[in-house]
């Protein structure tokens, strides 16, 4: 007899789930309020219901085909372009000359070569001058240098007239060259009226060839003793011009036909001016000695001042070092000169550049230098006359076939030889309009509004200069003509160590 089979009651359902929470509270007289039901959206079909297969739909032309997409069509002019979309890759530059770094535009290297540019008809650059701005630590003494190394490989020397820092110093004596330091005390000598290779076989020369030289080496020493003599705030006029040119030609032999010129230096003309002789006197119009030294007191003041003054013992006697132009770098150190002050500075500047260009007035056939010109704005602030003389080297590059390389911090720098509206500054614009390749360094946010006034900077270029650039040492905008390049200067290590400038900071 099997067991009889044991089976669970179900309990009933109310039991099993006792009563719910609306009912509890019931019982005590609170009643939960009820929620209307809302009404359930439809389901969004699925786009991506149905298998594809990579061939696309099956069916008679619903397969797929390359097409090229709809595209915007919009007309403007070239002047409205660069609004829409400025600081868009430009075309890229030839691969010639110096290799600096690297267009983060294009993403190609970026190559630096000025006066190719000027002999390539596509690309807009007239003159081969190039200034430098950057705030100080931003790597604009390093791209300059790097560049004079690497151009050194294409035929290239180097010319620093006026290095006020020392900076170039290691560079030259990496290369086997002493630079010659001009200072108080110290023999150097330069003399700002030297002949240069204009002199050499006057003997020789015909008559055409000895007027041609001689304008030119008289035009040279007016326009120096003009900046000399606006540096002390005298006027320098026709009547000024006429006793400095006569006073000059007298002096060299000139005026009398002599085959051999004589070299003058600035105390032998001042000498020549204080005491004059009969025939100054008559040549330059004056009814006698007391009516030519009461017309030139001025100017003869401000060059007895000079003589005595920054002139003495550095640009006061004929020239007592010899230049070897075949070597790949010269420099003239004014580092001895810096606790004298700026106008002292200038003054040895503008000195330096009138001698610089006699020494470049004849050169061979192929010797292409770059000549490098540190802290001119010292130069600008002498006046009006002092800036003429540099004005007439960048317009003569094209000439001389040199790369003019001007330094300063910011653009501002430029236009602090007198008031806005002063003639000083008007030239000083005009420089800034005389180099066609601007290099933009690191600038704080202080400084956008000068790039955009004086140079005409977008406010996305602005950015890049005081934002970008500021960031990192090397990094610049390059302006070459119209046009824009976002480049990081890249130096190797033994440029690393020859263009380094903080040894003073280090050892303190």
């Amino acid at each position: 007899m099997s067991a009889p089979s044991l089976t669970r009651r179900p309990r009933p359902t109310s039991a099993r789930r006792g009563r719910d929470v609306g009912s509890l509270l019931a019982d005590f007289g609170h009643d939960l309020p009820t929620r209307t039901a809302q009404p359930v959206a439809a389901a969004e079909p699925n786009p991506f219901g149905q298998a594809v297969g990579r061939h696309g739909p099956a069916g008679r032309g619903r397969g797929r085909a390359a097409a090229a997409a709809p595209l915007s069509v919009w007309r403007m002019t070239s002047e409205q372009t660069p609004v829409v979309w400025p600081l868009i890759a430009s075309n890229g530059l030839p691969p010639t000359g110096a290799q600096m770094g690297i267009d983060l535009l294009s993403g190609g290297a970026f190559y630096c070569d000025p006066i190719g540019w000027v002999t390539n008809d596509d690309i807009p650059v007239t003159n081969p001058n190039v200034v430098v701005f950057g705030k100080p630590g931003r790597g604009k003494s390093a791209t300059v240098k790097a560049f004079c190394v690497r151009m050194l490989a294409f035929g290239y020397r180097t010319l620093i007239l006026g290095d006020t820092k020392d900076e170039y110093e290691p560079m030259c004596r990496a290369f086997g060259v002493e630079p010659f330091v001009i200072g108080h005390g110290l023999p150097t000598r330069v003399n700002p009226l030297a002949f240069g290779p204009l002199g050499h076989g006057w003997a020789r020369l015909d008559a055409a060839e000895a007027q041609r030289r001689s304008a030119i080496m008289f035009a040279r020493w007016i326009v120096l003793i003009r900046g000399l003599v606006g540096s002390q705030h005298v006027g320098f006029g026709p009547v000024e011009e006429t006793a400095v040119g006569e006073a000059l030609r007298i002096l060299t032999g000139y005026s009398t036909g002599t085959s051999r010129l004589t070299e003058v230096t600035i105390p032998q003309l001042w000498h020549a001016l204080d005491e004059p002789t009969d025939e100054l006197v008559a040549v330059c119009r004056y009814a006698d000695w007391r009516h030519f030294l009461d017309a030139t007191r001025t100017l003869r003041d401000a060059l007895g001042s000079l003589v005595k003054g920054h002139l003495a013992g550095l640009f006061d006697d004929h020239t007592s070092i010899e230049v070897d132009w075949r070597a790949p770098i010269q420099s003239l150190s004014l580092s001895r000169l810096e606790p004298l002050g700026d106008e002292a500075v200038g003054i040895s500047l503008t000195c330096l550049n009138s001698w610089g260009q006699a020494m470049r007035e004849i050169a061979e056939p192929g010797d292409i230098r770059i000549v490098v010109r540190d802290e001119t704005w010292r130069q600008m602030r002498l006046g009006p006359e002092a800036m003429k003389s540099l004005d007439a080297n960048l317009r003569l590059s094209r000439r001389d076939a040199d790369v003019q390389i001007l330094l300063a911090h910011k653009p501002s720098d430029m236009l602090t030889a007198g008031d806005s509206t002063s003639q000083a500054v008007a030239i000083a614009r005009d420089l800034l309009h005389l180099c066609d390749v601007k290099v933009l360094h690191g600038q704080d946010q202080a400084v956008a509004d000068e790039l955009g006034n004086l140079l005409g900077l977008a406010p996305i270029a602005q950015q890049v200069v005081t934002g970008w650039a500021i960031a990192g040492k090397g990094r610049a905008l390059w302006l070459v003509g119209d046009r824009a390049y976002k480049v990081q200067t890249v130096l190797t290590p033994l440029e690393e160590q020859l263009t380094y400038t903080n040894d003073a900071i280090k050892a303190g």
